[in-house]
């Protein structure tokens, strides 16, 4: 486990299917990007998905995330890097997290990812 706020280890299999997820909610439906956008749309409880990266410094950044979102009742999944959150939600920087507020084409695939990330969480 990389820091503090990883709570489970993401299976590359899960991160794969979590990264072309968020891709395609960017293309077909609606992401916010950036920690305090996605703090606000969990608080909201308007959040489908949570990306967080796992190699976020310092992690206080984000280290309330997964909190929130469970407090929310909002399912999370992690990616390695800030790179592949920042890539996948169509930046061309690397982003602490990142969040599906509308799935569009990818409903199918978030359900997949929350379905997994339950398991991994029993």
């Amino acid at each position: 486990m990389a820091n503090i706020y990883v709570k489970f280890d993401t299976p590359e299999e899960i991160a794969q299917k979590t990264e072309e997820a968020l891709e395609s909610a960017k293309n077909t439906g609606k992401v916010a990007k950036g920690t305090n956008e996605v703090t606000k749309f969990i608080e909201r409880g308007d959040a489908k998905l949570v990306v967080i990266a796992e190699d976020v410094d310092p992690a206080e950044i984000v280290a309330h995330l997964p909190l929130l979102a469970e407090e929310n009742e909002i399912p999370y999944a992690y990616l390695p890097t800030k790179e592949k959150v920042g890539g996948a939600a169509g930046l061309s920087v690397g982003t602490a997290s990142a969040c599906i507020v509308d799935a569009g084409e990818a409903e199918d695939l978030v359900n997949e990812i929350v379905e997994k990330v339950a398991e991994l969480k029993e």
